[in-house]
C-alpha cells in the first residue's frame, strides 16, 4: 500500500500506464466512480456509467491527468478496521494501482519504517501541502495519555497534520465521533476529528467499518476534483449516506408483509425475513451497505441474517444499545402497535398517501425510547441543525486540483 517510491515524473495516467494497467480496467474503474457519486451504487454497466453526470469519461480525463498527491494516513484510537476496509476495496487492478499511488509517505499501520524515520516521514509530509486521512478517536483525557505516539498525543500528532492539510477525511465511526470508546462514560475522553478541527471542514466517512469503496470513491473525488463533495448535516458525503438502508434492504418486502425474525434460529431467520424485531436499526440508519456491500458484493451484516447496529449514525453505541432491542415505532407506520398485522394493504392505509418505496425517504425524524424511558429524537439524513459543513475548494496548488475544475459547478 505505501509505495510513494513507485510514482515515477509525470501524471497518474502516465504511472498507470508503466504499471501496465489498460485503458478498459482504468475506465472501468473510473465508472465505478462515476455510478457511486451520481447514483450511490456501483452497478449500472460500463454503457450507462457514460451518461451519468459526472460520467466515467470525465473522471479518467480529471484523474489520469492528476500529479503526484501526498497523503498522510494516521491510525488513532482505533482497531485498524477501517484500514482492513480499505485494502479490501474493489478488485479491478486500476483501483489497486490507484490506492497503492495515493497512499503516500505515512501510514503507521503499513509502512516499513519505524522509531526516528516514521517520524521523520510524517514531519516531512507535515511540511508540505496534502490530504490528510484519519483513523481512529482522539482522547482528551489526562492531557492526551490513552493515545501517544513518538511521545506526543494524539491530539498534538492531528494538529500538527492538519495545518498544511488541503482536505482532511474522518474515516471510520472513531474519528468521526468517536465511537465505542466514546460511549458513557467515555473514560479516555474521546472525541471526532471534527471537534478537534474546527479551522477547516472535515469530510466525515461514518461506518464501524465504512465500505471500502465508499472511502476509496471519497478520496478519488478530492484527487478528480480538488475540492470536497457535498455533504449532509453530519458532515458526510451525500453520494454514500443519503439513503437508508431500510428503503433498499433486500428483506424491505418481508417488513411490509409483516414477516419479522422472531429469535435467531426460527423459521423466519432461515427464510431471510426482516430483522425489525431483533433490533434491527436499518429504518434509521442512513448507509448505503446493501446496495454497495463489502468485499466485492460478497456480503454485509443483513445478508448474513444479522440486524443492523446503526454504526454509520452518530453515538451509535448509546443511542442504539441494547442491540437486540428493536426501534419503538416509525413515524407514518405505527410499527410499535402493529407490528405483527403490518401488511402492504395496511402499510398503504396507515402511511396515509405517504411514499415508502424503496429509495423515497420522505420520513423527517424518527423516535427511539432507550430502556430507562428516555426518547430521542433521529434525524433523517443525518439533519442535525447547525451541521452542515460547506463543500470547500481546495487551493491550486493542493494534490489532485485541475485547471478545468474552475468550471464545474459548486456544490452547496
Amino acid at each position: 500500500m505505501i509505495s510513494g517510491a513507485n510514482w515515477q515524473e509525470g501524471t497518474l495516467g502516465d504511472n498507470l500506464a508503466r504499471a501496465g494497467v489498460s485503458r478498459r480496467s482504468f475506465m472501468k474503474f473510473c465508472g465505478t466512480m462515476a455510478a457511486i457519486f451520481a447514483a450511490g451504487t456501483p452497478n449500472v454497466g460500463e454503457a450507462a456509467a457514460q451518461s451519468l453526470t459526472p460520467s466515467a469519461e470525465e473522471i479518467a480525463d480529471k484523474l489520469s491527468a492528476v500529479k503526484k498527491p501526498k497523503v498522510a494516513w494516521l491510525q488513532l484510537q482505533e482497531c485498524t478496521g477501517c484500514m482492513e476496509s480499505v485494502l479490501r476495496s474493489g478488485g479491478t487492478t486500476a483501483e489497486d494501482v490507484v490506492l497503492n499511488l495515493v497512499s503516500m509517505d505515512y501510514n503507521e499501520l503499513l509502512m516499513a519504517p519505524s522509531g526516528h524515520a516514521a517520524e521523520k516521514a510524517l514531519d516531512d509530509m507535515n511540511a508540505e501541502d496534502h490530504i490528510l486521512v484519519v483513523n481512529g478517536s482522539i482522547p482528551t483525557g489526562e492531557h492526551g495519555a490513552y493515545c501517544t505516539i513518538g511521545g506526543k498525543s494524539a491530539e498534538q500528532v492531528l494538529l500538527e497534520a492538519a495545518e498544511k492539510a488541503t482536505a482532511i477525511l474522518a474515516v471510520g465511526a472513531c474519528a468521526v465521533w468517536g465511537s465505542v470508546q466514546a460511549a458513557k462514560p467515555n473514560p479516555t475522553g474521546a472525541k471526532g476529528v471534527d471537534e478537534i478541527i474546527k479551522d477547516k471542514p472535515v469530510i466525515n466517512v461514518s461506518g464501524c467499518p465504512p465500505i471500502g469503496e465508499v472511502i476509496t470513491a471519497t478520496l478519488t473525488y478530492v484527487l478528480t476534483y480538488g475540492k470536497t463533495p457535498e455533504v449532509d448535516a453530519e458532515g458526510r458525503p451525500k453520494f454514500a449516506y443519503d439513503q437508508r438502508i431500510h428503503d433498499s434492504c433486500p428483506r424491505r418486502a418481508h417488513y411490509d408483509a409483516g414477516q419479522f425474525v422472531k429469535t435467531f434460529d426460527d423459521e423466519g431467520a432461515r427464510n431471510g425475513w426482516c430483522l425489525y424485531e431483533v433490533g434491527c436499526k436499518g429504518p434509521s440508519t442512513f448507509s448505503p451497505c446493501p446496495i454497495v456491500q463489502w468485499n466485492l458484493k460478497s456480503g454485509w451484516p443483513i445478508g448474513a441474517g444479522h440486524p443492523c447496529i446503526g454504526c454509520t449514525e452518530k453515538d451509535f453505541f448509546d443511542q442504539f444499545t441494547p442491540f437486540y432491542d428493536k426501534l419503538p415505532g416509525i413515524p407514518g407506520i405505527g410499527v410499535e402497535s402493529s407490528v405483527n398485522k403490518v401488511g402492504v394493504g395496511l402499510l398503504a392505509a396507515t402511511a396515509a398517501g405517504t411514499a415508502v418505496h424503496g429509495g423515497l425517504t420522505l420520513v423527517k425524524e424518527l423516535k427511539i425510547r432507550r430502556s430507562n424511558g428516555e426518547e430521542k429524537v433521529l434525524a433523517a439524513f443525518g439533519g442535525v441543525e447547525g451541521r452542515k459543513p460547506p463543500t470547500v475548494d481546495l487551493p491550486s496548488n493542493s494534490p489532485g486540483t485541475q485547471s478545468e475544475t474552475a468550471s464545474d459547478s459548486k456544490d452547496n
